[in-house]
């Protein structure tokens, strides 16, 4: 893991995701080859956008995590905004699709969002009545 990426652990995940308001997170394994050939493109995703606070979940050492998340398989892509997951994807990503995803993600207006997000639970409140 390069500087520019910073290891989670269920430690200093919440924090992370409270004290930033843009957050990737790549859900990966030692073991896992689509993840090691999406680590370069992730690296260099994160060099070329320091702003942005890029992460990396080993699901081994943490399983906790990667089960929290309902992760099912690896690589997992997860973009978090204002402590709100925008956007969660299995698959190594090419580097085109990364730098789109992180443009969109940027672009997300998240007063929007959280409307949304308000809107749909709600909803789910009121199934489960």
């Amino acid at each position: 893991m390069s500087s520019a990426t910073l290891e989670l652990t269920k430690e200093n995940f919440d924090q992370t995701v409270t004290d930033n308001e843009f957050v990737l997170i790549d859900f990966w394994a030692s073991w896992c080859g689509p993840c090691k050939q999406f680590a370069p493109v992730y690296e260099k995703a994160a060099e070329a956008n320091p702003d942005l606070v890029f992460a990396k979940v080993d699901t081994e050492a943490q399983p906790e995590l990667a089960a929290a998340f309902n992760i099912q398989s690896i690589p997992t892509l997860m973009i978090v905004r204002d402590q709100v997951a925008v956007f969660a994807q299995p698959g190594a990503l090419p580097e085109a699709a990364l730098t789109d995803v992180i443009g969109q993600a940027r672009n997300l207006d998240m007063d929007e969002v959280r409307r949304q997000v308000a809107e749909e639970q709600a909803k789910q409140q009121e199934k489960e009545q």
